[in-house]
């Protein structure tokens, strides 16, 4: 399959060079020229198949010209290692956990498919391979995760200072080896934006061997499909899931609509987001106006020019009408994401994330205007990652820490501290990756 640039339908690559180059010279996003759909064979019978058969489906729909049935199998069996449950709090109202992968978050399932797939990719290669990512909070963890001593690659990882949790930041630092970590004097649109600038300097590009492992790379986005799938197969017959999703760079809502696309039947989804509101307000008003980001409490969805909010214009041909047709927006502040991390316990004895209680307020407004309807809230992250906030919520130990989150809190911090200019990250780049 060919793969073309959002910005130039005319430029054209193969899967490895869209997976491994991950960013168009254009600046664009890659995406396939034929957005591939699941036939009758798979939805006749796709309630009845398991998490890892619907994965292997759709992998082979988006890879299987290009890779082999084989090799694709072992790529799902190797990700795929734990499960994505979907709980009940109560009728119509359900949570999907994305947060029992290594790294406590929903990452882990497209950095560890990405590392699969680059391997078979590179395989053979004798040049190394630099992963080069922005984080807001989990990706970086995921990825340092998913590539850590992997050979033929090294991870540089960019996080905003001040603006991940600690255990968060733990994950990006502390692992050493192969993964290097970069503390920028910024925002995560300022890391984004060093990393996007990095792939469209050809020079820097080339010769460090450059890919990301941000959602701008449409391996991360095939495999956070599957759980869509996987969820909704779990409804009773003929109920039309609403996906409710926290969003702050929307690949995991992009996730959703290649899943719709596949041929997934789907109610709406639900867009929520914290202040960082540009794509909600893109929603009621046709208008889309990128604006710095701002810190919040739900701090993986503090962006403020989410890069794949291009790819979901492209799957609706750019009409705002089809877009705002089959999505929503809704944003929430600081206090009542709190105020929803205590009404959540105190209801139903459940303990939810900060950014999950984003959409489950969501989820709770669409369902008082919708009666009837059946929402899915992706629980993105474990809460124990955030023991601030749930400590200030629900009292101190209440959530608990599993142990391998619990082993990083005496381990050592590592990483450069940077500016957010470009001249001294290129520098860094320069003087650091060979």
């Amino acid at each position: 399959m060919k793969y073309h640039s959002t910005n130039n339908s005319s430029h054209q690559v193969d899967l490895k060079e869209a997976i491994l180059r991950s960013l168009p010279p254009d600046n664009g996003l890659y995406m396939p020229n034929q957005l591939p759909v699941l036939g009758d064979d798979f939805w006749n019978k796709w309630r009845e198949l398991s998490f890892h058969e619907i994965a292997f489906a759709v992998t082979e729909a988006f890879f299987g010209e290009d890779v082999p049935a084989e090799k694709l199998r072992e790529i799902v069996e190797g990700t795929l290692a734990f499960d994505a449950p979907l709980v009940t709090l109560a009728p119509g109202d359900h949570i999907l956990e994305l947060f029992h992968g290594p790294t406590l978050a929903f990452k882990d399932f497209g950095a560890r498919f990405m590392a699969r797939l680059m391997a078979h990719l590179t395989h053979g290669e004798d040049r190394e391979l630099t992963v080069l990512v922005a984080t807001s909070g989990d990706t970086g963890g995921a990825v340092a995760s998913a590539f850590h001593n992997v050979p033929g690659t090294r991870v540089v990882i960019l996080y905003p200072k001040g603006k991940v949790s600690g255990l968060q930041e733990k994950q990006l630092t502390a692992l050493g080896g192969n993964i290097t970590a970069l503390e920028i004097d910024g925002t995560f649109d300022d890391c984004q934006a060093l990393v996007k600038k990095a792939f469209l300097d050809r020079e820097v590009a080339e010769r460090m061997n450059l890919t990301s492992a941000n959602s701008i790379n449409l391996s991360r986005l095939v495999p956070q499909s599957f759980y869509y799938i996987h969820s909704a197969r779990q409804l009773p017959e003929n109920v039309k899931p609403v996906f409710v999703v926290p969003s702050g760079n929307f690949g995991n809502l992009t996730a959703g609509l290649l899943a719709r696309q596949l041929g997934l039947p789907v109610e709406h989804f639900l867009a929520a987001t914290n202040r960082n509101d540009v794509v909600p307000r893109y929603l009621a008003s046709g208008v889309y106006e990128p604006v710095p980001s701002i810190s919040t409490i739900s701090n993986a969805m503090d962006v403020g020019a989410p890069s794949n909010f291009v790819r979901m214009t492209a799957l609706f041909g750019n009409s705002w009408e089809d877009f705002s047709n089959c999505m929503s927006g809704m944003s929430f502040s600081d206090e009542e994401t709190r105020a929803a991390v205590r009404e959540v316990k105190s209801l139903y004895g459940y303990e939810i994330d900060p950014h999950g209680a984003v959409g489950w307020l969501a989820a709770r407004n669409y369902r008082a205007t919708h009666p009837g309807s059946t929402t899915i809230t992706l629980e993105t992250a474990h809460p124990a990652k955030f023991p601030d906030v749930m400590d200030e919520e629900l009292g101190a130990g209440v959530v608990e820490i599993p142990e391998r989150l619990a082993v990083l809190a005496d381990k050592e911090k590592v990483a450069t501290e940077l500016s957010k200019d470009w001249e001294p990250f290129r520098e860094w780049l320069a003087g650091n990756i060979s």
